[in-house]
């Protein structure tokens, strides 16, 4: 079978897509190639002036948004406002991703970061974006996961981390809960008759700037482990091809994994994955859906 590659990007004009950690690593490039085709595309960053830096990059039809996923408040406001301007999105990407691997830190509404950030605050803005992406006729929610998730689980009982905190324990598990959600969100849009789509990919071991972000507090040793880190790494030209087929390729269907298919998924072409044992249980996904709901005050079909 021939490899999946940037190339097989269909023509994307007329249709708007948001990309939520648009200004660097993988989102960037996502964006990029979605701009290249055609596409208008919301970046939708934290730091806004990395995020207009990206623009003048990338070209095309652009606009930069302000989005803190680590403030439900600011979710709410980039939300509201994207919607009214937007009334129709086709494509989501929930992208952006935090890992730290140092002391335990909270978000602005409490959660622990590491899930605060990359599941709940995607889980809002998914919810409070659905009307707008189910007035499109081929909408997709595409949530990036990673391999880490499979070894992870979910604690109900300490589901923010304030026991026993180890920081790559909070980002795998903050990995898997992004995962279990968005299999559990294609099994409510199949339920509802939603034409939306929930697929997930993962870019497998890939070079970022987030492997070097990770290891900060650890000063000049933190960047020499960071550094030999990102010698076992694809390029990110590489690691982005999973999440572009979920959310570009016309063959795909909801609840589809893609990830790369060569030494344990860390890197290679792209295939179909496979899902963690606890992100593929319906009953572990139902208990962390209303427990999102409850947390985030955003209700999702």
């Amino acid at each position: 079978m021939t490899a999946w590659t940037a190339d097989r990007i269909p023509d994307q004009h007329g249709r708007v897509a948001v990309v939520t950690g648009a200004n660097s690593g993988l989102g960037l490039l996502t964006a990029t190639e979605l701009a290249r085709r055609g596409a208008r595309v919301v970046l939708a960053v934290r730091d806004t002036e990395a995020g207009r830096e990206a623009a003048r990059r990338i070209g095309g039809d652009t606009e930069v948004r302000h989005l803190d996923l680590a403030s439900l408040a600011s979710v709410r406001a980039f939300a509201e406002k994207l919607s009214a301007d937007h009334p129709v999105i086709d494509l989501l990407i929930n992208n952006a991703g935090l890992v730290l691997l140092g002391p335990r830190h909270t978000t602005a509404d409490g959660f622990e970061l590491h899930l605060g950030t990359n599941m709940l605050g995607h889980f809002a803005l998914t919810g409070l974006l659905l009307g707008n992406l189910a007035a499109a006729p081929a909408a997709r929610v595409v949530s990036l996961s990673s391999i880490t998730h499979k070894k992870a689980h979910l604690d109900f009982d300490d589901l923010m981390c304030e026991r026993n905190y180890k920081a790559p324990e909070a980002y795998s598990r903050s990995k898997l809960a992004t995962t279990a959600y968005g299999v559990e969100l294609d099994r409510r849009l199949r339920a509802a008759g939603s034409p939306v789509l929930s697929v997930l990919a993962h870019p497998g071991l890939t070079r970022t700037n987030l492997t070097p972000r990770a290891w900060e507090h650890r000063g000049r040793l933190g960047a020499f482990v960071a550094r030999a880190g990102l010698l076992a790494t694809q390029p990110v030209e590489q690691g982005v091809l999973p999440q572009l087929r979920a959310a570009t390729d016309p063959e795909v269907r909801g609840g589809q994994f893609f990830g790369p298919g060569g030494l344990g998924e860390t890197r290679g072409r792209v295939v179909e994955a496979r899902l963690g044992r606890e992100a593929g249980d319906p009953g572990i996904a139902r208990r962390l859906w209303e427990t999102a709901e409850r947390l985030t005050g955003v209700t999702c079909l």
